[in-house]
């Protein structure tokens, strides 16, 4: 094998990614896996002539290396890292990679809750207003994939704290937070300083030329804009002000208001998604759009007539007069919180998996006043238990989906709503939340 210029760890769907991309740009790139690959990866590589080891890390390979990019799976601070650092390897995120070999512009869109929604309905606007986009990054194909195979004047991407953790140099054009809530906290130290700082990653190398949109609402975000001021031009959102002598967007009358040049505005009184959790991502993606240069006519059209997105209260079917909702891409207490906030009926809720420093206090609330009852889906469960087993009549556990749902089921009478909102990881049963998503969506439908 010839010497290794870029060294790949991980082999999941940004590894490969940016091992196809390193080849497209003549690179001698490895991957390493400490795993064992998919095996829809492995032929991946082969078939592009791409050396791969897996269920090991060579290192004796690795030597000398000039450029490392690292999986977002993989933990900045192990051993094998600090060890490539100290022989003066650069390591760098896929995103990170990728952004290196684009001329196109980018959208980059983070925060803890409603990113993917946001990232799904900004580029539904920049493809319906007829633009050249491409869509990648967390979302689900990894930017690195897909500039192997096409460049795009403008990317619309979806990018979590762990990619943004390893950014040198990335620079968004138009930056998106959309919020920050505890989430991933095993990850930082149990720290919400640490974690707010790797969401401001996303603007940390923006200039005076890029734009910042933000959650004006939102408190940690306004706390990380005092500790982590940016450079860019900052552009606010909110339900609960109107900007004074500035530009952003606010609610007004029922209708959203933008305003990106003094006084010049546009009104926006119909949106395909509703609740109020979707009106604070309408705000962020028609404020993105309209940054780019998007006309106010084409934005309006394209958030009246949006589609939900899967797993994200995700109505499945009606039985007997209980509904059945898949919110299984509520990863975190946050996200729950808007789901059992939204809902109307008395609600059979099933919760758990795999915890990652959550406050379920939060929640106490919304449980006490609109949860019957409580289907604990997961290996541990102590810590929900604890929380609420003072506070609803029935509280159960279960160890598979169908079982959940059948108890649920079990459970729910006519005029009920049966909720997966999990707040947690779903890597204790499930191989992430779409399987999670789709196993419950496929006992619901055999019951």
């Amino acid at each position: 094998m010839n010497k290794v210029e870029l060294l790949v760890l991980g082999g999941g769907e940004s590894g490969v990614g940016a091992a196809l991309l390193a080849k497209k740009l003549g690179l001698q790139v490895f991957v390493s896996d400490s795993k064992l690959l998919k095996p829809i990866y492995a032929k991946e590589l082969q078939q592009a002539g791409i050396p791969f080891e897996e269920g090991q890390h060579t290192e004796a390979l690795f030597f000398g290396v000039k450029y490392v990019v690292k999986s977002p799976g993989i933990p900045s601070n192990i051993a094998l890292i600090a060890r490539l650092k100290e022989q003066g390897a650069e390591v760098i995120s896929e995103i990170e990679f990728a952004s290196r070999h684009t001329t196109g512009k980018i959208v980059g869109i983070t925060g803890s809750n409603g990113k993917t929604t946001t990232t799904l309905l900004t580029h539904h606007i920049f493809k319906k207003a007829g633009w050249d986009v491409g869509l990648a990054g967390n979302v689900g194909t990894s930017f690195a994939r897909l500039l192997a195979e096409q460049d795009h004047a403008w990317w619309i991407l979806e990018i979590s704290s762990f990619q943004l953790d390893d950014t040198a140099r990335f620079r968004p054009n138009i930056g998106i937070l959309t919020n920050i809530t505890p989430d991933h906290l095993d990850r930082y130290e149990y720290k919400m300083e640490n974690y707010m700082s790797s969401k401001f990653r996303i603007t940390l190398f923006q200039t005076e030329e890029d734009r910042f949109i933000y959650c004006a609402d939102d408190e940690w975000t306004l706390k990380g804009m005092q500790a982590q001021p940016t450079r860019a031009q900052r552009i606010p959102f909110s339900l609960n002000s109107t900007p004074t002598g500035e530009i952003g967007a606010f609610y007004q009358e029922d209708h959203i208001q933008i305003e990106l040049i003094k006084g010049e505005s546009m009104s926006i009184y119909e949106l395909a998604l509703q609740g109020k959790h979707n009106t604070y991502n309408s705000m962020a993606s028609a404020l993105a759009a309209r940054s780019a240069g998007i006309h106010s006519d084409s934005v309006r059209d394209a958030l009246a007539d949006f589609e939900h997105i899967e797993h994200r209260l995700e109505t499945v079917v009606q039985i007997g007069g209980v509904e059945y909702i898949n919110d299984s891409k509520a990863t975190n207490v946050n996200s729950t919180w808007y789901a059992l906030e939204s809902v109307n009926r008395k609600v059979i809720w099933i919760v758990g998996g795999v915890d990652k420093g959550n406050d379920y206090s939060q929640l106490l609330p919304l449980v006490k006043d609109k949860v019957k009852a409580i289907v604990c889906l997961g290996l541990d469960n102590h810590k929900i238990i604890n929380e609420f087993k003072n506070d609803v009549e029935i509280l159960t556990e279960a160890q598979s989906m169908e079982a959940a749902v059948r108890t649920a089921h079990s459970l729910a009478k006519k005029g009920d709503l049966v909720l997966l909102s999990p707040a947690c990881a779903s890597f204790d049963l499930f191989e992430n939340y779409e399987d999670r998503g789709n196993q419950f969506k496929e006992c619901v439908r055999k019951l």
